[in-house]
Order: C-alpha cells, then structure tokens, then sequence
C-alpha cells in the first residue's frame, strides 16, 4: 500500500480532574466517517504513526494516557485505572465531538471496553486488539499471578528485572501454571536492560498497569446492551499469548467473533519505539474492511 502524507497534527491539551491530557487531531475535511481515535495504554500517540499514514482519509486523533509522555497526572501515586482511563477519553471526545470509530490496542484495548460499558454512546465501532486480560482467561488465578509478579518484581528490585519479567510473561504462549509466576526473572541484560536498582519507582506500566489494567473485570451484560459495535482483535502471530487470548475470550464472552489480523501484538507498527517493524500496510488494509464491515 503506498502511503499518503495525513495532515499536519493540531495539537491540544485538555484539564480533567487529575490531570493534564495531550491529544492530537488530523482533520479531514472531505470525509463523511466520523473521527478514528487511535489507543494504547501504556504507549501513547508516539506508537501510531506508520498506521495514521496509510489513513490519510479519515480525520485521525491520537491522545497520551495520563501519566505518559506529554500527559501529565497531578498525583503519579495515584491509581490509573480503566475506569480514569475511560473518563478521560470521554472528556476528548467531548473537546471533539461524538461518535467517534476507534482502534485500541493492548491496554488501550482494556481501556476502551471500560470506555463503551461507561460512555456507551461515544463510539460507533470499537475494534479491540488484542486487550491483555487475565480475569478473562480459564487458567485466570495462574495468569493474575503472573502479572502481579511483574509488579512485585518491579518494587522489590527495580525497572531492569521487572522489564525482563515482563517480556518472559507477556511473550508466554499458552495457559499459565504456578511455575511460570513464580520462576525468576531472566537476566535483564539478556535484553540490554539495566541491572542495578536505581532506586525509581514511578513507571506507569509497573506501578499500575500490571495491576489494573490486567486485574480489570470488564462488564460483558453491559457491553452488550450498548449499541458500539465492538470487534475483538488479534494477530495472527500472537494468538497464543495472553493479549491475543485474551481477545478470544472477550469475544466468547460477547457471543461473537475475533477479527484476525496481520503480525502480532505490534503488527500496525513500523519501527516506532524502537521495536521491530510490524505489517502496517496489511494492517491497515484489514483495519479499514473491519470498520467499513
């Protein structure tokens, strides 16, 4: 697919109770289809670009989760849960206007089921990629533990053992089985990850994502009744590990299917971030059949 150059980002910010919000909008002038709101969570706007470029037809808005990026939290200690999350985006969407289709992916995929059970007439469709649930998965008290591991790791000894905990959690396909929480996490340099505890412990992901956004129990009676349209989502690369089982029982949960998507769990991702590239353009191609479905 070859790509077009989207318009130029206006950017804004936004006061909620709490916090500091900075969100983009790329208008488009000429199309009849509402916004398409771009999420993640941990990862703000910055994971999003090789995906906006190849939807230059469509106005695009992309935010950084509070606490993150150019987002700020006036308390960093306090919890950043779902239903905050949920919140906030109900306040763009005000500063925008409503309804809105929406792309969200891993904990922006958690995010926005508490976004659709809360403000369910915000959006349209809400495709959900692949949202890392443990509470939604049969092996669930072994998954939990593993997750809270990672954030017990991280307070215990720092941002260098939990990352390395992380990726041998997240990458982990199939069930989980109490071996698998309680194994000791690889050596962080294995992954060029620091050793030494330097002592910070105010990393979003570590300090309230392992904890909230997984241990989030999503409202399925309410989802529903709601009239979003919500398509779970997963890669084909990553079906067997917990984001994208996690969309398969979100979608068993709904009565309904999983849209099946190219790469992985970055597979709409062109290098950003520094992770390897995905499959943008199929990504793309696939995103737009699922909306316009």
């Amino acid at each position: 697919m070859t790509t077009t150059t989207a318009a130029e980002p206006v950017t804004r910010t936004l006061e909620v109770p709490g916090a500091t919000l900075t969100y983009d909008v790329r208008r488009n002038d000429t199309t009849t289809e509402p916004p398409l709101f771009l999420i993640g969570a941990p990862m703000g706007a910055g994971g999003f670009p090789s995906l906006i470029a190849r939807i230059p037809d469509r106005t695009i808005v992309t935010y950084d989760p509070r606490g993150t990026e150019r987002s700020t939290a006036d308390d960093p200690e306090a919890p950043i849960t779902p239903e905050s999350a949920a919140d906030d985006l109900h306040a763009i969407v005000g500063a925008i206007g409503s309804p809105v289709d929406v792309f969200a992916s891993s904990g922006g995929a958690v995010n926005a089921l508490a976004w659709v059970a809360k403000y369910p007439n915000d959006i349209r469709t809400l495709v959900a990629h692949e949202p890392p649930l443990a509470t939604v998965l049969p092996d669930r008290e072994q998954a939990l533990a593993a997750t809270q591991a990672i954030h017990e790791t991280y307070m215990a000894n720092g941002f260098g053992p939990a990352m390395a905990k992380f990726i041998a959690i997240v990458s982990h396909e199939g069930p989980f089985t109490p071996e698998v929480a309680a194994a000791p996490p690889p050596d962080p340099a294995m992954f060029g990850m620091p050793t030494e505890d330097d002592g910070n412990r105010t990393d979003l992901m570590f300090r309230h994502q392992m904890v909230h956004l997984v241990g989030y129990e999503p409202d399925f009676e309410t989802l529903k009744r709601a009239p979003t349209r919500v398509v779970p989502a997963a890669g084909v690369e990553s079906e067997k590990i917990m984001a994208g089982r996690g969309a398969y029982a979100v979608a068993e949960r709904l009565g309904t299917d999983v849209a099946i998507f190219p790469g992985g769990h970055n597979g709409f991702m062109g290098g950003e971030y520094g992770q390897p590239a995905g499959e943008p353009d199929a990504f793309a191609a696939k995103l737009r059949e699922v909306l316009s479905a």
